[in-house]
C-alpha cells in the first residue's frame, strides 16, 4: 500500500505545482491549489513529519517539478568500504549529500568525500542511477535520483566537521547500524558487487 500512496501523492503534488505555475485563468489555479493542499493532505497522513513540515519541503517550490539528486561515493580501502556516521541520527552511510548547482556527480562526490570523510579520492564509474522511493523502506516527501559514484582513494584523514562523527572502513560482514534514509544494506552490497568487476553494467531502476 505504501507504493501507491506515495506514487498517487507525489503524481497530484506534481501536476498541482505545474498547473500553478503554467495557468492563467484563476478558476483553474485555485483548482491546483485544491489539489496541492490534497496531496499535502494525503502525505501527512501516512507520515509523522506534521502538516506544516510536509507542506515546506513537498509543496513550497515553484516551476515544473523534478527529482532532486543524493550523490552517494563508494570507497574502498582493501576490501573495505568507507563509511561516516551521521550527526543527524547518529548512523551510518555512504559518504555523499545533495548535488550542488553547477556540479557534475563526479565533482560531487569528490567534494561530499573530503567535507565528510576527510578523504581525497578519483571519481570513476557510475554504479547505479535509482529512484529513491522504490529502494529504500524510509518514504521520501519528493523524488529523489540517488546516483552512487564508484571512486579511487588517495588518502583518508578524518577532519570535526558539521555532519558527522567519524568515518571507518567496513567489510561486507561487519557493516554498522545504517542510516537507512541515505543508503541500504542492498545497496551496499551493490557496491561491493561493483568493486569486483572491471565490466560491472550501470544499474538504473
Amino acid at each position: 500500500m505504501k507504493d501507491k500512496w506515495l506514487k498517487w501523492a507525489t503524481e497530484l503534488q506534481s501536476i498541482a505545482q505545474a498547473g500553478l505555475m503554467f495557468s492563467e485563468n484563476r478558476y483553474d489555479l485555485d483548482r491546483y491549489q485544491q489539489l496541492r493542499d490534497l496531496s499535502v493532505e494525503i502525505m501527512n497522513e501516512y507520515t509523522d513529519a506534521g502538516i506544516g513540515k510536509v507542506r515546506e519541503l513537498f509543496a513550497s517550490e515553484t516551476g515544473y517539478q523534478t527529482p532532486k539528486v543524493d550523490i552517494r561515493a563508494s570507497v574502498f580501502r582493501d576490501e573495505r568500504i568507507l563509511m561516516v556516521r551521521e550527526k543527524i541520527d547518529g548512523a551510518w552511510s555512504l559518504p555523499g549529500g545533495w548535488a550542488d548547482v553547477n556540479t557534475s556527480p563526479g565533482e560531487a562526490a569528490v567534494k561530499e568525500c573530503m567535507e565528510e570523510a576527510g578523504a581525497r579520492v578519483k571519481p570513476g564509474r557510475i554504479i547505479a542511477v535509482q529512484l529513491a522511493n522504490r529502494h529504500c523502506d524510509t518514504p521520501y516527501l519528493y523524488s529523489i535520483y540517488k546516483i552512487f559514484v564508484e571512486c579511487e582513494l588517495i588518502e583518508s584523514r578524518f577532519v570535526e566537521n558539521t555532519e558527522t562523527l567519524e568515518a571507518g572502513f567496513f567489510t561486507l560482514d561487519s557493516l554498522p547500524a545504517l542510516s537507512r534514509e541515505r543508503n541500504t544494506r542492498s545497496q551496499i552490497e551493490m557496491c561491493f558487487e561493483a568493486r569486483k568487476k572491471k565490466s560491472f553494467e550501470t544499474v538504473f531502476d
